[in-house]
């Protein structure tokens, strides 16, 4: 059985700061070549972005979806695409908890149109859906669980990007400290959590609160170049159903399904992620947590409180030390997207019209972008005219990096061939 590599997180043109070349189309024909399998639809609660989905989309096998041929698109490889596509969502729950504000991101997974439009429906007598892909909810998120499972039992809520600070679980300026604090009785019905681009699974391993669940990464993309910079690869049933088991057999202590495997992620390095460090960005300060700690928290330049990043909050929760490693967890594997490796190796700003036609020609050469970053021996990249982006994708490999760490909303910036 070939791998499953899948994007379970993205954001349509209807939510806001998105590209409007988020679509159908564009996504079927890029997942294609950066080598996805599964596609999330993202959005599916917007009204006009279900109504697409339900257009151009066709029933393929279980609780998955293709794009139907009258839509499909060439991919760089000159062939049609045929990605698979999961019914996905975003919530953005806005409530008070235990007499404190709490912003919640909630990612949602259907196994149905059915299920979406029940859904969908209980949902606009909350708030408006049409007014943004991603819908801001004055519901609490043990209620949005609830809801779930009343619409279709097979429907699974997780937490997104599980350690932003300013809208996640355990975010540090709205969350929770524990998933029960969070989810209350319905904390047996989440089975993952998603990383987001600032932490890794390592980092989430410190949490022994955490061994009951399974640690998953997805883009959250807002652009069709950022697909698949975080993903999950799995050995499993190509459909919805083979796709939560293998989630769930990748728990600790789990019993294992040998017919459905998660074999590893693919992650950002989260130095890169825009909220790994502390800081102010307008102030240009940014401090690891134990220079924040010297500051007690208060910046040097304007005198308020700083952004507490991922590393300090998961540092505040851990109950096990910063080398703990788990042998019982799925592997992961941190990448730097080609459109980045190409332009570093390069040395061409970002906007060089080298490097859209260098990842062409290579995508072309090789067939995808995952092929490229994992699996192509460096020695065939050389031989195919591209020996300076070979030695920088095994830099890559090798975690061989230089990264400034991102902080207080400003990504990290990465250097293969550090000065």
């Amino acid at each position: 059985m070939p791998r499953i590599i899948a994007d379970l997180q993205i954001h349509s043109k209807y939510a806001r700061a998105v590209s409007p070349k988020m679509v159908l189309e564009e996504l079927d024909r890029w997942a294609s070549d950066k080598g996805i399998t599964v596609m999330g639809t993202g959005d599916f609660t917007h009204p006009a972005w279900f109504k697409e989905i339900q257009e151009k989309l066709e029933p393929a096998e279980q609780g998955l979806y293709r794009l139907k041929a009258a839509y499909k698109l060439r991919t760089m490889k000159g062939t049609l695409a045929d990605t698979r596509f999961m019914l996905t969502s975003e919530i953005s729950n806005v409530y008070t908890r235990h007499g404190r504000g709490r912003r919640v991101h909630n990612l949602i997974w259907a196994p149905s149109l059915a299920s979406v439009e029940k859904l969908n429906t209980a949902l606009s007598w909350v708030g408006n859906l049409a007014s943004d892909g991603r819908p801001i909810l004055g519901l609490d998120s043990e209620e949005l669980v609830k809801m779930c499972l009343e619409a279709d039992t097979e429907i699974a809520v997780i937490p997104a990007h599980a350690w932003t600070p300013w809208f996640s679980v355990f975010g540090s300026m709205s969350g929770f400290d524990t998933l029960h604090e969070c989810y209350g009785e319905h904390t047996k019905h989440i089975f993952a959590i998603e990383t987001g681009l600032s932490s890794d699974p390592q980092m989430n391993w410190r949490l022994s609160q955490l061994d009951t669940v399974a640690i998953v990464s997805n883009s959250d993309s807002h652009s069709l170049e950022k697909i698949g910079r975080e993903a999950n690869v799995f050995d499993c049933e190509l459909s919805y159903k083979g796709i939560i088991k293998a989630i769930k057999s990748s728990i600790p202590d789990a019993k294992k399904d040998e017919k459905n495997k998660f074999l590893f992620t693919i992650e950002f390095f989260p130095e890169e992620g825009k909220y790994h460090y502390d800081g102010h960005r307008a102030c240009g300060v940014s401090w690891a947590p134990d220079e924040t700690k010297k500051h007690g928290g208060i910046c040097s330049a304007c005198g308020r409180k700083v952004t507490i990043g991922v590393m300090n909050r998961m540092d505040a929760l851990a109950d096990r030390p910063l080398s703990y490693t788990d042998t019982r967890r799925v592997l992961y594997k941190s990448i730097v997207p080609l459109h980045e490796i190409i332009r570093d190796a390069l040395g061409v700003g970002k906007t060089s019209k080298k490097i859209p036609i260098t990842y062409a020609e290579m995508i072309r050469a090789f067939g995808s972008e995952f092929g490229i970053l994992l699996d192509v021996p460096l020695h065939d990249i050389s031989d195919g005219g591209w020996p300076r982006i070979a030695e920088a994708v095994g830099r890559v490999r090798t975690g061989d990096i230089s990264i400034v760490p991102g902080y207080d909303g400003e990504f990290g910036h990465v250097s293969v061939f550090s000065k």
